[in-house]
């Protein structure tokens, strides 16, 4: 039985893809098929340095070319080669990650015992090539992807999730309706270069910033009820006896959004990503992780001149917060210094990572000339002293 729900994920992501992607979408069979190669060919203690070394050069590669496309030629890349880098960037999380598990022994290599076939392959295509995860995610453990997997074999939970399910779908429609009042917003604001009208140009790209952010946030909301509606996110269950399906999620608008710090902002932002990107290279640096990690961000990310800047500006926003917080910390000795500390730190993050936000979505450097013909620009700018002081 897992054995055909395996196929049937598969199968649907090689539909999918063809549907989606067209021709590109030979570009993520590369990867997958690479992974099978490497999975076949090399000792666990060596595949991951190797899937992703390769899978990252795999993934530059098409990230320069839509970059020389649109710098150099001035031309807009084919939709259906920006969706499929997009699908490769999430292949590079899910094999990274079985490839980090197989050398640390978490998974067990399909070929130790020699006299089992190709079949044994199956859970491993399925789980890079799965037309949930193939939709935008989350990321997931092999693991879990496996024990999801055979939850569906073993049960038919359709009518413990429904209800559920459509709660979070209305979580989708309440996230769309939200952009609307936002774009109102942002044409009733006009942003002047340097205007002297210090607030309006900050209230603007702070609009614009939470704008970006709801086309993200009911992205994710989405593929977290695709892969619900396929069986999959089973958690636990509660005290109560209520099933959890929240086991694939990155994360919930409103406690991200409600963040007070920008490092905790960080953590909760597309979840399963910061915990990959912790993993990957947070964890296995020796050497200024932090400024590592965020840089690795904007590698994975395409590297624009206005990703490379966000990244920058939210590895220094990182930086600052913890010494600003470990400085101030013991200070706060009443209620209400922390409940001022509280307010006055989350707008300090509010700011700054619409900053963020701006750069990366935007991407050119006609981002970068937007920031900082507004004084927002200045929140990042304490940051920076912040760390030169304490």
């Amino acid at each position: 039985v897992c054995l055909s729900v395996y196929v049937y994920l598969t199968l649907g992501g090689f539909i999918l893809a063809i549907v989606t992607m067209g021709p590109y979408s030979l570009l993520l069979f590369f990867s997958a098929v690479l992974l099978l190669l490497l999975i076949r060919c090399l000792h666990p203690m060596h595949i991951h340095y190797w899937t992703l070394g390769l899978q990252m050069c795999w993934q530059t590669c098409w990230h320069l070319y839509i970059q020389y496309q649109l710098y150099w030629l001035q031309e807009t890349p084919d939709f259906r080669l920006l969706l499929a880098t997009s699908a490769i960037m999430l292949m590079t999380q899910r094999v990274s990650s079985l490839s980090l598990d197989l050398q640390e022994g978490t998974v067990t290599s399909p070929f130790q015992n020699s006299s089992r076939g190709l079949s044994v392959l199956i859970p491993f295509l399925s789980y890079s090539l799965n037309f949930p995860a193939l939709l935008g995610g989350p990321l997931c453990s092999f693991n879990t992807f496996v024990e999801s997997v055979r939850q569906i074999s073993v049960t038919s939970p359709l009518a413990s999730y429904l209800g559920r399910l459509t709660s979070k779908m209305l979580q989708v429609v309440v996230l769309v309706w939200i952009k609307y009042p936002l774009k109102e917003l942002l044409k009733s604001i006009t942003f002047t270069v340097n205007s002297p009208c210090v607030c309006q140009n900050i209230i603007w790209i702070w609009v614009l910033s939470l704008l970006l952010k709801m086309n993200y946030y009911a992205h994710w909301k989405l593929s977290e009820c695709v892969n619900n509606a396929a069986g999959m996110g089973f958690h636990a269950y509660s005290r109560s006896g209520k099933s959890s399906w929240d086991g694939f999620s990155d994360g919930s608008p409103w406690v991200t959004e409600a963040s007070s710090r920008p490092s905790v902002f960080a953590r909760q932002w597309n979840r399963t990503t910061a915990a990959w990107l912790r993993r990957m290279v947070f964890k296995r640096s020796n050497r200024s992780s932090l400024f590592m990690t965020f840089g690795f961000s904007a590698w994975w990310h395409g590297l624009h001149p206005g990703q490379i800047l966000g990244f920058i500006i939210w590895a220094i926003t990182v930086q600052g917060d913890y010494k600003i917080h470990h400085f101030l910390h013991p200070k706060l000795t009443s209620k209400w210094r922390k409940w001022l500390y509280v307010c006055l730190n989350w707008a300090f993050t509010q700011l700054t990572i619409s900053c963020v936000v701006v750069c990366v979505e935007l991407q050119s450097l006609e981002s970068v000339e937007l920031l900082w013909s507004s004084y927002i620009a200045v929140f990042p700018l304490l940051s920076v002293l912040m760390i030169i002081i304490l």
